[in-house]
């Protein structure tokens, strides 16, 4: 499927991995399929059977082995047009000179890190992060939330107060409940963070909450996709792939091909958006 744009299809967030480089410590036997490392050699067939162009790779640790192994993967691979990397949010200092040293790669395009992966929600709002978050505004550089719960959407909330200029995006539009007949309180936390402009919303890693994270369908997402465009808009949404997370899910055809049924029926350059024009933008790709 084409995104109707002479520049193929960005996916806005993939992983790799490698257990010899880095320390994750999420990975262990419990996460079964994704306890191995994982190269772009797996996946490039995939990506370019579904008209992939570039590829966003994202951290999955929290350190910067894992930043330092992505940027290595990206300069090996050309459909790597963007790195996500790692900062010590809690260490101002360290991540000033951090932030520098990464600002130097042409292909450094974001921050993240594993809030979601603390006991404490709101680690988020503490004052150490809170500055370096306003270096990130200052910088200009967008930071990625990978938020699964509703105190996440409030911290966001405040986070868009505190620094009013910081651009943001939800990955995997902060773990909707798929599968659920219940959407609250995501549905309504979404369109109160929907309303700063340089909040975004990536779709990516939509799977089944109840049950199997392989139980989703296309038409069990279909509401919370449909309630994103609804409070973003096209221009503020961004496809993601989620691979090799998603393995778990049916693997990255089966995402694509979802995806792709969720955007057929949009105006050609609402369905561009999604599948490129928003990730070039929003990553300055």
């Amino acid at each position: 499927m084409s995104d109707g744009s002479s520049h193929g299809i960005i996916d806005a967030h993939q992983h790799v991995w490698d257990l010899d480089r880095a320390e994750y410590s999420w990975l262990t036997p419990a996460a079964g399929p994704l306890y191995r490392s994982f190269g772009m050699d797996e996946v490039l067939p995939e990506l370019e059977a579904a008209g992939v162009t570039g590829t966003v790779l994202v951290q999955a640790a929290d350190n910067d082995d894992d930043t330092d192994f992505m940027f290595e993967v990206a300069r090996a691979n050309p459909v790597v047009v963007g790195v996500v990397g790692y900062l010590p949010l809690d260490d101002p200092e360290r991540a000033a000179a951090r932030l520098a040293e990464l600002q130097r790669d042409p292909l450094f395009c974001g921050i993240r890190s594993l809030i979601h992966d603390r006991p404490d929600p709101g680690w988020i709002l503490r004052a150490d992060v809170d500055a370096t978050l306003g270096l990130l505004e200052d910088a200009d550089v967008p930071f990625d939330v990978v938020g699964v719960l509703p105190e996440h959407l409030r911290a966001v909330l405040a986070i868009s107060e505190r620094h009013p200029r910081l651009r943001m995006v939800l990955d995997h539009l902060n773990k909707p409940p798929i599968g659920s007949d219940q959407r609250e309180p995501w549905s309504s936390l979404l369109g109160e963070v929907a309303s700063n402009p340089l909040v975004f919303g990536k779709v990516s890693g939509l799977y089944s909450a109840v049950g199997e994270p392989g139980d989703w369908t296309v038409e069990s997402i279909r509401p919370v996709f449909d309630r994103a465009l609804d409070v973003f808009g096209a221009d503020r949404l961004m496809y993601g792939g989620d691979w090799p997370v998603s393995l778990i899910a049916g693997g990255y055809t089966r995402v694509w091909n979802g995806t792709a049924e969720l955007v057929a029926g949009l105006a050609e350059d609402d369905r561009a958006a999604i599948l490129a024009g928003t990730a070039r933008s929003f990553y300055r790709l």
